[in-house]
């Protein structure tokens, strides 16, 4: 914090800019304090009406003076981060603002200087330039995704927002080169280690079984998952990503999620596979027992980007993030002691354990299921698994979408095609089904459950997915939805008016559907639950769906 010692703004700025040039003149993180408090003067006499605070981390200075938020790095050396000089804050600043623009221009305005201004610092000036900041336009607080899920404010729609952003982002990100380790799988094992080694310094004794578990489990799920690091590295997946995607850095501008914030200061940290983001909102949804969103979190991010494989390493990226998570409030606990932590402490009382019980979940799932949706155009499948998967974490993979991803179009293009023509013609039904199963695939070895939205109208792809279980050892479940005819077209018609499905199913469809669907056969009888699709999502319908997740028939 700001020393409480008599202040001498006038010599420090004086020394500054009368050495700027020589070895000697950066300012020490006791002299920025300093000017710091000149500033905050200056800015409150300025303003008058506004009341100026001051942010403080272990890394940066904040200024708010209401229209503006000044972010000014602190001359430290933390060994992962050296902003000790004006030339490397000034570069830090620049790489902000760069690497923060790509998701949040309206915030990141531009790099300003800290200028001498008659013996005194002034922000922008003319003068001997003594510091640098990076000027952003300042938020409301309430907006933050860390103060909006404490108070309940954080809704689904806001999730999905921050899907379509962060795919958008990682689309456009620039592409690890081949010739840079970042994405090496020894290079991205070393972090994970390094915060095993750290944690067990600074974990209390009771903790630290789970920190042996949790390292008896990551030595065989590296080795299980290092050629598939290596292949998505290969694939172009390591991108240089946001790399700080939790709650705090999160906040709603206009009503819109807005990520900020992103990791400027290592680039081995920010170059990595796209899944690590993904994970890092992810856990920190299921941190704060939003398990529900984070499934949706991860859903819609994978129904965005097709990116299934990289379920196969979701979980080694939670992991690592929770961990990461849990150093970073150990430390922080460290400097200032949590009364009664430890076993008596929850997870609300103590965010170490709760970040350790997160990584622990997450090492012991149950037995993944494949659950295969079955029914007619109308049914509700898509509304109801979209439900279930928040409910027991699952993923999903839809057939209306992967078919428009096979064709290169967006989920919502309507094609026009005719009745077993065009998007809907038979060889494109069997791509359709086999994109589903190597999705399913992915998702099922990454020990999720998978969920696969279609129709399965037809025999064969019903006994293509439950061949699939087989081949994995998995669970198949066949979810049955039952409607009416008059339902399925009251359904199929509001759809059709209201145009804001990827399916392009309509009546005709129905009609074919309903004359020559290959009803379920006497084999798929024990592997099938029935849903009744006139009724809602209820709580019973999901008991018995957990009664088919744990193994009992039904």
């Amino acid at each position: 914090m700001i020393a409480s010692q008599p202040l001498a703004p006038r010599e420090v700025v004086d020394r500054a800019g009368a050495l700027r040039g020589s070895s000697s003149t950066e300012l020490t993180l006791a002299e920025q304090s300093h000017v710091i408090a000149e500033l905050m003067r200056s800015l409150g006499a300025a303003h008058p009406r506004q009341t100026v605070r001051l942010i403080e981390t272990h890394i940066s200075f904040v200024l708010l003076d209401g229209a503006y938020a000044y972010k000014i790095k602190k001359a430290v050396n933390l060994g992962f981060l050296d902003f000790t000089t004006l030339a490397l804050r000034r570069h830090f600043c620049e790489e902000e603002l760069r690497l923060n623009r790509r998701f949040a221009p309206q915030l990141y305005l531009d790099v300003i200087a800290v200028t001498c201004e008659g013996g005194l610092p002034t922000l922008g000036g003319s003068g001997a330039v003594i510091d640098v900041a990076l000027r952003m336009r300042a938020f409301a607080q309430d907006g933050l995704w860390e103060q909006l899920i404490e108070r309940g404010g954080l809704e689904a729609k806001h999730v999905d927002q921050l899907a379509q952003s962060l795919c958008g982002l990682h689309r456009d990100a620039t592409v690890s080169s081949s010739d840079s380790r970042f994405g090496e799988p020894a290079q991205l094992r070393v972090p994970m280690l390094e915060t095993l080694d750290a944690l067990d310094t600074v974990l209390i004794e009771s903790q630290r079984k789970r920190l042996a578990d949790l390292r008896a489990w990551e030595a065989p799920a590296f080795t299980a998952l290092q050629r598939h690091f290596a292949r998505r590295r290969t694939q172009g997946r390591v991108r240089e990503c946001h790399g700080d995607l939790h709650l705090g850095n999160v906040t709603l501008i206009d009503g819109q999620a807005t990520m900020f914030d992103c990791l400027e200061f290592d680039a081995g940290l920010r170059c990595t596979d796209v899944m690590s983001d993904v994970a890092f909102m992810a856990m920190d949804l299921m941190r704060h027992a939003r398990s529900d969103l984070a499934y949706r979190f991860v859903n819609a991010t994978l129904e965005c980007s097709g990116d299934y494989d990289g379920a196969r390493v979701l979980r080694y990226y939670i992991v690592y993030r929770a961990l990461v998570r849990a150093k970073v409030a150990a430390l922080r606990g460290a400097q200032a002691p949590r009364l009664h932590m430890g076993s008596q402490a929850g997870p609300a009382s103590d965010p170490v354990q709760a970040y350790l019980e997160v990584a622990c979940a997450c090492i012991a799932p149950s037995p993944p299921v494949l659950f295969v949706a079955h029914g007619f155009s109308g049914s509700g499948k898509t509304i109801w698994t979209g439900r279930l998967l928040e409910s027991i974490g699952a993923i999903r993979i839809r057939a209306d979408v992967e078919r428009k991803r096979l064709a290169n179009l967006p989920p919502l293009t309507n094609t026009a095609s005719e009745l077993r023509a065009g998007l809907y013609s038979s060889a494109t039904r069997a791509a359709t089904h086999q994109r589903l199963r190597e999705a399913a695939k992915s998702v099922l070895r990454g020990g999720f459950h998978a969920i696969l939205d279609a129709t399965f109208l037809r025999a064969k792809p019903r006994d293509q997915a439950r061949s699939l279980a087989q081949e994995l050892g998995v669970r198949c479940v066949i979810l049955d939805f039952q409607a009416s005819a008059a339902t399925l077209r009251q359904r199929i018609a509001a759809r059709t008016r209201l145009g804001n499905d990827a399916s392009e199913a309509g009546l005709a469809v129905l009609d074919d559907q309903l004359t020559n669907h290959e009803p379920l056969g006497a084999h798929e009888r024990a592997d099938v639950l029935g849903i009744n699709a006139e009724q809602p999502w209820s709580s019973a319908s999901l008991a018995a769906v957990w009664r088919a997740v744990s193994g009992v028939t039904t």
